[in-house]
């Protein structure tokens, strides 16, 4: 990923006083979201942005008295169903971002999310009487 479309880039940190000892990097783009994992053996993980369904944020009392959270993306993607974003600083600025821009990604891709709620399971039955 280049670095001039990155609106967030920040680094995974443990619980304890927030300090960024791991080697997990998130890279936030107006596209997509990527994770880089490892030190040894690395590993990248994308997902557009367009297949972020919902975003919640997840913040324990340690992580609330050193600042940091952790935001959960359900997403579309065949890979990761469940994207974990762990114990980054702003969780709030960087979840509220996320909702815009996965918003803003599906209507500039033009693609509607629908929900099967039986609808047609009542028709069926009653004309069936």
């Amino acid at each position: 990923m280049d670095k001039d479309g990155i609106v967030f880039e920040e680094r995974k940190r443990i619980k304890f006083f927030g300090l960024p000892w791991t080697f997990t990097k998130y890279y936030i783009s107006d596209d997509n979201i990527m994770i880089s994992k490892g030190f040894f053996n690395r590993e990248e993980n994308d997902c557009y942005m367009y297949k972020v369904q919902d975003v919640t944020l997840n913040t324990t009392l340690i992580q609330r008295i050193f600042k940091i959270g952790t935001i959960t993306c359900h997403t579309g993607d065949v890979t990761h169903k469940i994207l974990m974003i762990e114990n980054i600083k702003e969780p709030r600025k960087i979840k509220d971002y996320l909702v815009k821009a996965s918003e803003e990604a599906r209507l500039r891709r033009r693609t509607v999310n629908t929900l099967d709620i039986g609808a047609n399971d009542d028709m069926d039955s009653d004309s069936d009487e």
